[in-house]
């Protein structure tokens, strides 16, 4: 069977996964509230069962890839929980000094994906560390739904402490050379946000790279839609003073259009970014 693409789902349907991923919306509220798309024989529940993510789809690099060398470690968090574990992905290659990778999950736990992840980075040389913010409470359970469930229930101080304690024990590490990263995925981003402002001396934030590119998109799109628009303008304009077109402008009051223009100095300055 064909997996399905965004392009196989309602819109709508894709609005209220993005709610059910990110524990806005229940399963039930997904099922009733998606059930008016269901379409062609294919329900809610065969919506909701597609568009969930499958791990062994997306494994790139498997966990008996001989490049990599992989297993759970423990780690102290002397602000978070006291103790915390974490999946650390290394190259079997002999040891030697490296680049060291902290991958922080997003609100489900150490899932099968990061620590997929994990070993790609070690497949490409570095030092990888996905720390599971569900280890206090027993770790990833193996189910997206229960994973959201202990996730609700832990405390955020906490659990952030727990996950941003995993830089300073890579850094620690006899075999990094000092050179750290991070790579965040959804609130995982947020996380990375935070290491970045305590740790000055991150080597990389792919948080922040997205943030850049996303703006410059942004501004593309709006330069692109006020064109669009005075284009618009300026042929309704045109054509409400040619004839014949000009004999109903004037007696069915369709008055002259305005460009978009931006003419005062302090509506052109870019808007500022700031770490909250």
């Amino acid at each position: 069977m064909t997996r399905k693409t965004v392009k196989d789902f309602h819109p709508e349907v894709l609005k209220l996964f993005d709610g059910y991923v990110h524990g806005r919306v229940t399963r039930r509220e997904f099922l009733d509230l998606a059930a008016k798309f269901a379409v062609g024989g294919v329900s809610a529940a065969a919506m909701l069962e597609s568009l969930r993510p499958n791990f062994a789809l997306a494994q790139q690099v498997p966990e008996t890839d001989p490049r990599v060398r992989a297993a759970m470690m423990e780690y102290p968090s002397p602000k978070g929980s006291g103790k915390m574990k974490g999946y650390l992905a290394q190259p079997a290659a002999a040891p030697a000094k490296r680049s060291c990778i902290v991958v922080i999950h997003e609100n489900r736990g150490l899932s099968p994906y990061i620590k997929d992840v994990a070993r790609r980075l070690a497949a490409e040389g570095y030092v990888a560390l996905a720390p599971d913010a569900l280890a206090p409470v027993g770790g990833y359970p193996g189910d997206e739904e229960k994973a959201l469930d202990m996730f609700k229930n832990l405390d955020p101080a906490k659990r952030n402490e727990d996950l941003i304690a995993a830089v300073d024990w890579m850094k620690a590490r006899g075999d990094c050379q000092g050179r750290i990263g991070a790579i965040g995925f959804c609130l995982g981003g947020g996380i990375v946000n935070q290491i970045a402002v305590r740790y000055p001396d991150l080597k990389a934030n792919t948080t922040m790279l997205n943030l850049m590119e996303e703006l410059t998109s942004t501004e593309n799109k709006v330069s692109f839609a006020r064109q669009a628009y005075n284009d618009a303008v300026m042929a309704y304009n045109t054509r409400r003073e040619v004839f014949p077109t000009n004999l109903s402008a004037g007696p069915f009051n369709f008055g002259p259009a305005e460009l978009f223009v931006i003419d005062k100095p302090e509506e052109k300055e870019a808007p500022k970014a700031a770490q909250a």
